[in-house]
């Protein structure tokens, strides 16, 4: 109804401000890459406002991002504080696990600067969402009287253990035994590991490493946390991902993965850093292979092979006449970078060495990629699992003995090659099993590889699980607020 002077009177209160959320990455790669994909998700599927902690060397990582919601996301750069353990200018930690814990350390310091940012913002996030490595924002949330979600860029096979581990807190009855048995007696299965094997974090702080009773105060408070986000889906993981229901006794477990960039080319070549090659030059050279001819090859950010490693490598390769591609870590005597180069001048016709980073997702999903020699990160995981290509895996550290766990004994969808940071394949039987990974054979752990694809591609489409656990995050969000 119009009054006198030509205005209406809306009874309708006004409709209420989106959600604003306060996303906390960890600062190394492995942890941001998929915090930010999982991000990108809630950004571009429902009305949000979204602030996300960052340091100022990793500001750059949030460039793709920014540039496609630069209305609804805001990035809070805070300074990394400096720790006496830590060298300057560390905040993208490359050398973990030794230096994780001061690392850890170092950015729960941000808990203070992040309080009064909290106190003094005209409209604050009435949710965090942070990575499990940032425990220490569990104390900060209940501080603010508001909810914390952990996300784990992890598993839930392996995130099942790690609460294991941080919940029973599992002695050695010889403290020196390093294959003594870790019995995971209430996961499904009841895995059992060997203690070198288990969380490097949990050993630490089994040995009265400085520093660690946070770190397992920290993954404590992840456990009594308000929900949790796992950079998986269902059809991988059911088992592990009901079992975390149960601990928790809670269902606020949502599985919404893969969490993988959009299919652009450009959008995947900005993820991670800089190459010795060029992707459009790794693209060139895979376009003139034939289909599920190549291997790719790669350990993750963190490992630098040893010498003795490198030429075992190197020595399989030549061995078994496959054409591959290698993406090496920079680092290691000068031995090894020297013996790098002579191998690259005998396999020029049929090999790629990439120094540094490499495009990962883009090599995967070419169609000449055949199988993946891996270290088992949870992120090469993911991508290979999308990609439908067979992995051979080779361990090293972290979580990624009970990925390889998944990957070979339950979904048969891999074959082991090695194991352990400090082993040295057997160079004959290393270019056996790369010769048999690409000879066009059908194994069924390729076909089983493709199946795990549409299942995954399946979870990520409308009505699939993912799709349907990311529905279900969004709207606990807005009610929330």
């Amino acid at each position: 109804m119009a009054t006198m002077n030509g205005t209406s009177h809306n009874n309708h209160p006004p409709p209420p401000p989106p959600p604003h959320i306060l996303v906390v990455p960890f600062p190394a790669q492995g942890h941001i890459i998929p915090l930010l994909d999982l991000t990108h998700k809630l950004a571009s599927t429902t009305t949000i406002t979204i602030t996300i902690l960052v340091t100022p060397k990793n500001l750059p990582l949030l460039n793709p991002l920014l540039s496609s919601f630069s209305s609804i996301i805001n990035p809070l750069v805070l300074p990394f504080p400096s720790n006496p353990s830590l060298p300057p200018g560390v905040e993208n930690s490359k050398d973990m696990p030794t230096s994780v814990i001061p690392l850890m350390l170092s950015f729960s310091n941000l808990h203070s600067p992040l309080l009064q940012w909290f106190h003094s913002h005209p409209s604050p996030p009435k949710l965090i969402i942070s990575d499990m490595f940032s425990g220490w924002t569990q104390n900060l949330a209940t501080h603010l009287n508001i909810p914390r979600i952990v996300f784990s860029p992890s598993g839930s096979f392996a995130l099942s253990t790690m609460y294991f581990l941080w919940s029973h807190l599992p002695t050695r009855q010889n403290p020196n035994d390093q294959n003594e048995l870790v019995s995971f007696h209430t996961l499904p299965n009841s895995p059992k590991y060997p203690w070198w094997q288990i969380s490097p974090l949990f050993r630490r702080y089994a040995s009265g490493e400085p520093g660690s009773e946070l770190i397992r105060d920290w993954f404590q408070a992840n456990i009594a946390s308000w929900g949790l986000v796992v950079n998986s889906f269902n059809e991988l993981e059911k088992p592990y991902l009901e079992h975390l229901k149960k601990e928790l006794r809670h269902d606020r477990v949502w599985a919404v993965g893969p969490l993988l960039p959009v299919n652009d080319e450009s959008f995947m070549s900005q993820r991670g850093g800089t190459s010795s090659v060029p992707v459009n030059d790794v693209v060139s050279w895979l376009d003139k292979r034939n289909e599920r001819e190549v291997v790719y090859l790669s350990f993750g950010s963190h490992v630098v092979l040893s010498e003795e490693q490198t030429v075992a490598i190197c020595s399989g390769l030549e061995k078994s006449g496959v054409h591959f591609v290698w993406s090496v870590k920079e680092g290691g005597d000068d031995r090894r970078v020297d013996f790098l180069s002579g191998f690259q001048d005998r396999t020029a016709g049929r090999g790629l060495v990439i120094r540094g980073w490499a495009p990962q997702v883009v090599i995967l999903r070419h169609v000449a990629v055949g199988a993946f020699v891996s270290h088992c990160g949870w992120n090469s995981v993911m991508e290979s699992v999308v990609a439908g290509v067979p992995v051979l895996t080779w361990p090293m550290s972290a979580d990624q003995f009970v990925d390889a766990t998944l990957l070979v004994e339950e979904l048969k969808v891999a074959k082991k090659v090695c194991e352990g940071e400090r082993a040295v394949p057997d160079s004959d039987e290393f270019a056996r099993v790369l010769a048999e990974s690409v000879s066009g054979r059908g194994d069924p752990e390729a076909t089983r590889a493709l199946k795990l694809r549409e299942a995954a591609l399946q979870a990520v489409r409308e009505g699939g699980s993912s799709d349907k656990d990311l529905t279900s995050l969004l709207t606990k969000i807005h009610n929330l607020v």
